[in-house]
């Protein structure tokens, strides 16, 4: 007999498509969001890496023009009013508020450092919410992901258990599926939570590392124009 029991338990399917498709309509919904979940996670997380990469030769170039030697006013007008990187669009804003600030005597109109400050402080703010976005998302699911797979858990043993007491049988062909098809829900809720929550930490810090660069160049050249309005 018991021979019988685990020869009909091997003749089962636990391919994850199997799995999958004995499942219940609810238990599917919770598989398919969190498939969903993942490779969404997994787009924003291969697009920050690339945002980042970029961000920083950008920012590379830039320092190098910019502590070359070569006069502010001719860098500005190489730039142009559309500047490409982040680190030019900070350069820009506090450049365009320095000749917005300028009087016709040659003087300046007071307050210009505030406002110098400001405008780049606007720029970098800018740039921090586009350096930023989307990792709202994998924080999300790097929270949730194993509580929904949990759910899906939950609900596919409680109909394990259902079959059980509808077949009046518990022996191994019965239960096995059912746990099976319950334990994926928390395998894919973990699978999409992990690699979530391990990106956003790495991403969160690179980011401010990238955030700080552009503070620092912010300072350095805020030092500078002071120097040029107090001369």
């Amino acid at each position: 007999m018991e021979q019988e029991l685990l020869s009909a338990a091997q003749e089962i399917d636990f391919s994850v498509w199997a799995l999958f498709a004995r499942a219940t309509l609810t238990v599917k919904l919770v598989m398919i969001m969190l498939i969903a979940a993942s490779f969404w996670s997994w787009a924003i997380i291969v697009q920050k890496i690339m945002a980042y990469r970029k961000s920083r030769a950008e920012a590379a170039v830039f320092d190098r023009a910019f502590w070359s030697g070569e006069p502010l006013d001719e860098l500005f007008n190489k730039i142009g009013p559309n500047p490409a990187g982040a680190s030019q669009k900070v350069f820009v804003a506090g450049m365009t508020e320095w000749r917005r600030s300028l009087r016709q005597d040659g003087g300046f109109i007071a307050g210009a450092q505030a406002r110098i400050d400001r405008s780049m402080n606007v720029a970098i703010a800018k740039e921090d919410e586009k350096l930023t976005s989307g990792l709202n998302f994998l924080a999300t699911v790097g929270s949730t992901a194993p509580f929904i797979g949990l759910f899906g858990t939950v609900i596919g043993i409680m109909n394990a258990f259902v079959e059980i007491a509808a077949q009046q049988n518990t022996n191994l062909a019965v239960v096995a599926p059912g746990i099976a098809e319950a334990l994926l829900a928390t395998g894919l809720g973990l699978l999409a939570a992990i690699p979530a929550v391990v990106f956003y930490n790495k991403l969160s810090s690179d980011s401010d590392r990238i955030i700080g660069g552009y503070e620092a160049f912010a300072d350095e050249f805020a030092t500078i124009l002071s120097r040029e309005l107090d001369s």
